[in-house]
């Protein structure tokens, strides 16, 4: 497989190096490793299973303790899109091979069904398990012996990945990377002005990115408390269905919507136009939900920092030009979208949008100031190209920035760039998507009725 060299973190040990007699030797020899794949997510895997279903060597690093760690965090939400839109076709095959059983391609799954009905079992395939490597946080990735600076012979040189696991350095070579990682974890700022201020680092204890199980054990959390929620898309509204229905137990508690939205009709979205129902029926609820005045609407504000005030939180912030203070606040959860963590391609060259952090031939396509979830077009290898030949960023960290993800997307991206990667331009260069025409999200479905979402898209 990879080759690799195994440093404990305090060692003062050295390690030598294969020589090679030719620069000729040098590229055979990089032609014969394996393609690395960085993210154990959906479309980490699916890239895997391409990898797989052409035969090509691979490897799998993925920092967590399992497959889709980072879906289980939000594994108590329902996607409003149907299994259909969520499965991969090279994955779908070898998982029926093996005799899966595949889910009702129209019901809506839970994230944890997602990671229990469809990436363990893919992961576990007997032609993808011994390549995966759980608990391997990647720090960094470069070229071997060459930095950022060195051009001569660049692209015959393998890409070399350092690793930790358990106190322990490892590398691993490669002949091409794909960073699917991801941008789940490193959540954006309530600050309007994208800054990290150290007021609201301050408050990580009472302040949640993502998507709190409010229902479930998150309960005690926000029952009879004065919450707070930012954001004006599904993640959002996700939240505030969900404390709503805690309120009915709880009636003390009191809800606050911060937007920056001029109007708060506009999170309403398609409603009952939406291609999808259970998105539809999203915003149908939450524009009831506002109209019967269990959420104080707070639009538009923009938050300029956050502060401790006794054992509560201030939140500052301008609204109509004027400064305005929310005061008492015990809790806020923050759903102000992600960004990608570029540090550790730092060392490679790449070329990236400098105002949406995606891809830099993708930018154009995705812009959330021109493209929501339905007008994306398909793309493949050819707009996910960088500088640095064979390495490619994949998947939702692609898009950087922008909210207009979708997991199909990062599908076609993965069977693109194998193909390319394979040899197989024309396969390649032909890219196409079936999807509804307002695209596809998620949300997530109580028991009784519609809908709550993942922070996947727009």
């Amino acid at each position: 497989m990879s080759q690799a060299i195994n440093i404990p973190l305090r060692a003062q040990s050295c390690c030598s190096l294969k020589t090679y007699s030719s620069e000729n030797e040098r590229e055979q020899q990089m032609n014969r490793l394996p393609v690395a794949v960085i993210g154990g997510g959906p479309v980490g895997l699916a890239a895997a299973a391409h990898l797989a279903s052409r035969g090509e060597s691979f490897f799998l690093l993925e920092a967590g303790n399992q497959v889709g760690a980072n879906i289980a965090t939000w594994g108590h939400v329902r996607l409003f899109s149907p299994w259909r839109y969520n499965m991969d076709k090279a994955a779908l095959t070898l998982l029926e091979k093996h005799h899966w059983q595949q889910p009702n391609p129209e019901v809506l799954p839970t994230g944890k069904e997602v990671v229990d009905q469809y990436l363990k079992p893919l992961s576990n395939l007997p032609e993808i398990k011994p390549f995966v490597h759980l608990n391997t946080r990647v720090l960094s990735i470069s070229k071997k012996d060459t930095d950022k600076m060195k051009t001569a012979n660049r692209e015959n040189r393998p890409f070399i990945i350092y690793t930790e696991k358990d106190g322990v350095y490892k590398t691993f070579e490669a002949r091409a990377v794909l960073d699917s990682s991801g941008t789940w974890g490193n959540p954006n700022p309530s600050n309007s002005s994208g800054i990290w201020l150290k007021e609201e680092k301050s408050l990580k204890e009472k302040i949640f990115y993502g998507i709190p199980d409010i229902l479930g054990n998150e309960k005690e959390r926000y029952a009879n408390k004065r919450v707070a929620v930012v954001g004006g898309g599904h993640s959002a509204v996700n939240a505030l269905l969900d404390l709503a229905k805690l309120k009915e137990s709880f009636p003390e508690m009191d809800i606050l919507w911060i937007m920056r939205r001029q109007r708060v009709e506009d999170a309403y979205g398609g409603e009952e136009k939406d291609a999808l129902a259970a998105r539809g029926a999203l915003g149908s609820r939450i524009h009831q939900l506002v109209d019967a005045k269990r959420v104080s609407i707070v639009t538009p504000f923009r938050i300029q920092f956050v502060k401790q005030s006794s054992n509560k939180m201030e939140i500052i912030g301008t609204r109509n030009q004027k400064e305005t203070t929310l005061s008492a606040v015990d809790e806020m959860i923050v759903n102000a979208g992600s960004r990608p963590d570029l540090t550790i391609v730092n060392e490679l060259r790449t070329s990236i949008d400098s105002a949406t952090e995606s891809v830099e031939l993708l930018a154009p396509l995705i812009d959330p100031n021109i493209h929501s979830c339905g007008t994306v077009r398909p793309h493949g290898e050819k707009e996910l190209r960088h500088s640095e030949k064979n390495f490619y960023i994949v998947g939702a960290k692609s898009y950087g920035r922008a909210p207009t993800f979708l997991m199909a997307t990062g599908y076609e991206q993965v069977r693109s760039v194998v193909a390319h990667l394979s040899g197989d331009l024309v396969a390649a260069e032909k890219v196409e998507l079936d999807l509804p025409e307002t695209g596809v999200c998620s949300v997530n479905l109580n028991a009784k009725s519609s809908c709550e979402n993942s922070t996947s898209c727009c």
